[in-house]
């Protein structure tokens, strides 16, 4: 790609960026009822001071904790005495196309280009920086339960692993190939089988592939801002990965789906105990108030704790796994992982073992989805339900976020020789910047989960984004949250003016702003989806309502292949943020260059 070509204002630290408040049709009253919703007050003040004060330029936004939308993922009852999981998948990668968006545990949606959304006109495309989770696996062994039914075989793939210098003798191409000894009379408890537990799986590989794929599908064939595979690419890309070495066994994949390259490539990687991807280094204050969540102080997880007892004892009388093991009863995280694992590669779901041999007393499909559940509402509850989630996130994971505002700020100045950046990290990984982006429907990051952060330059002064209000999307139970719904809650302030008289015959045509609807039938559907709050005149909903980039630069932010919507009115609608308030924002909570995160974390 050719070189960049701009003179940029740099922001300087007298910059502020004002927020006013505006209403449009999808945009929901976050504080009706919200201020309710703090519990605890006197815990929500402790948390707020755990962030301490940043220097003058990142006071000027709102970084303080704003709830998330009542859903249905984190409504208690309902998760309690429902049925399946929404319209969740756990048991396939492949989401057929006109449902793809919905939430895939198996293979969540990334960027592809059959489903991207090109930014308005007047804006080029300056940097792009990724950050996913690993794709499909097998269980953790902590996650086995103490005798499995079944082994767990991966003789489909080579797990290669070797050094070789860059200079003298070659190395073979050495992988490891798993194997189970009868003469060992120490076996393994959990899975047996080939496998390591975990890995990446074949399907896992080839879902990073894919994702690969797609990634240059958008980036190169669609915008044409990467170089094309013949091209000088080698310095414009980097790729980052954690210690767990599934991180790697990903990124080798997703590096020759993008590039379809065998050579030799690098991947970035951090000394172990100190990686901010995953990440690893030491911070108690954000490991106390995690734990204060999941604990009887939080009065939403105490209620969930007394309503679960029983469920945890069908699981444990199923599974064999004793009821006094503290992991296997402090989330649900466990027992999701090894029934997910299992559903997402087609494997049957266990029964309780007697002498050895497989009962008929089993896991039914119901218990599973109960777990499914009742795992996101945890999610949802540890990182987005209570204000200490978002301390607890910001010194964890502030360092990783710094790292990103020091990448942003480069490309700013003129600095900035990397054109894309993607890093392959994990669950909690994910998790911790959903939080810290106060994402406004938390839920469990599943296979894949992608964040994407894409920098564009003004290329005039009338190309001057429109504010967008903060939406939720708050929509009707039983509707089908496919691309047609996404679209029309995407495009609010068309909608707002297009559904009320909308009316559908055989000839009514789809108007162009609703293309990912098939036909005026499914339109009126998604019309008639989306409930319109009313709003109150004491609780007005917060809305974004940025100035211009004082230097033309602006963030869009995507959350499977869509615009990310955040609960905080700082951000809002992620579409074109000015870069300024992102960077005000991320110091205000983590400092310039991780300054505040060493005494965010003692």
């Amino acid at each position: 790609m050719a070189a960049r070509r701009w003179s940029p204002r740099p922001w300087t630290s007298s910059s502020t960026v004002p927020l006013v408040a505006s209403l449009g049709i999808i945009a929901v009253i976050y504080l009706a009822g919200a201020m309710s919703s703090w519990a605890y007050p006197a815990a929500a003040l402790a948390a707020l001071s755990y962030i301490r004060p940043a220097p003058v330029a990142a006071q000027d936004v709102d970084v303080q904790w704003y709830p998330s939308s009542q859903t249905r993922v984190n409504d208690l009852a309902g998760v309690l005495e429902g049925t399946g999981v929404w319209d969740f998948v756990f048991n396939s990668s492949v989401t057929p196309d006109e449902r793809y968006g919905v939430y895939n545990w198996c293979n969540m949606p990334h960027v592809r280009s059959s489903e991207y959304v090109k930014a308005r006109d007047g804006f080029t495309l300056q940097y792009v920086e990724v950050i996913q989770r690993h794709h499909k696996r097998t269980v953790y062994h902590s996650n086995s339960f103490p005798v499995e039914s079944y082994t767990w075989d991966c003789d489909d793939q080579g797990l290669y692993g070797y050094g070789e210098p860059f200079a003298g003798n070659r190395s073979a191409r050495a992988y490891r190939e798993g194997f189970v000894s009868p003469v060992n009379p120490f076996q393994p408890s959990g899975f047996r089988g080939s496998c390591q537990f975990p890995q990446i799986t074949e399907e896992g590989l080839d879902d990073s592939w894919q994702h690969g794929a797609d990634l240059y599908g958008v980036y190169h064939d669609l915008l044409g801002f990467l170089p094309g595979r013949d091209g000088e690419y080698r310095d414009k890309v980097k790729y980052r990965v954690s210690n767990n070495l599934i991180t790697s066994q990903v990124a080798g994949m997703l590096i020759n789906g993008m590039w379809d390259t065998t050579e030799p490539f690098p991947v970035m990687s951090e000394q172990e105990g100190i990686d901010f991807l995953a990440p690893q280094y030491s911070c108690p204050r954000s490991s106390s108030l995690f734990n204060s969540i999941r604990s009887s102080s939080n009065p939403s997880w105490r209620n969930r704790t007394a309503l679960t007892g029983s469920l945890f004892s069908t699981l444990d009388a199923l599974s064999g796994v004793p009821p006094n093991d503290g992991g296997w009863h402090d989330t649900f995280d466990h027992y999701y992982d090894n029934l997910s694992a299992r559903q997402c590669h087609a494997k049957p779901l266990p029964c309780r073992l007697v002498g050895g041999q497989n009962s008929t007393d089993c896991f039914t499909q119901d218990l599973a989805d109960r777990v499914y559940r009742l795992g996101n509402w945890e999610y949802s509850q540890i990182y987005r339900g209570t204000p200490e989630s978002l301390a607890a996130s910001a010194s964890s994971y502030g360092v990783w976020v710094a790292h990103l505002a020091e990448h942003l700020r480069e490309v700013v100045a003129g600095t900035g020789e990397t054109l894309y950046f993607h890093n392959v990290a994990h669950d909690g990984s994910m998790s911790r910047l959903m939080s810290v982006l106060q994402i406004d429907e938390m839920v469990w990051p599943g296979m894949g989960a992608e964040i994407v952060f894409e920098l564009y330059k003004q290329d005039d002064e009338d190309s001057v984004p429109t504010p967008q209000p903060t939406p939720t999307g708050i929509v009707a139970p039983g509707c089908s949250r496919n691309n047609c719904l996404r679209q029309v809650i995407r495009q609010s302030a068309s909608a707002s003016s297009f559904c009320p008289g909308f009316t559908t015959s055989a000839s009514t045509a789809v108007p162009t702003w609703a293309a990912n609807c098939a036909d005026a039938a499914q339109l009126s559907s998604a019309c008639g989806c989306v409930v319109q709050p009313t709003a109150t005149a004491t609780t007005p909903a917060p809305s974004q309502t940025a100035a211009p980039s004082e230097s033309g630069f602006y963030v869009r932010v995507l959350w499977n292949g869509q615009v990310f919507r955040s609960a905080s009115p700082t951000l809002g609608l992620m579409d074109m943020v000015p870069v300024e308030t992102l960077l005000a924002y991320f110091d205000g909570l983590v400092g310039r260059r991780a300054s505040l995160v060493r005494a965010n974390c003692a």
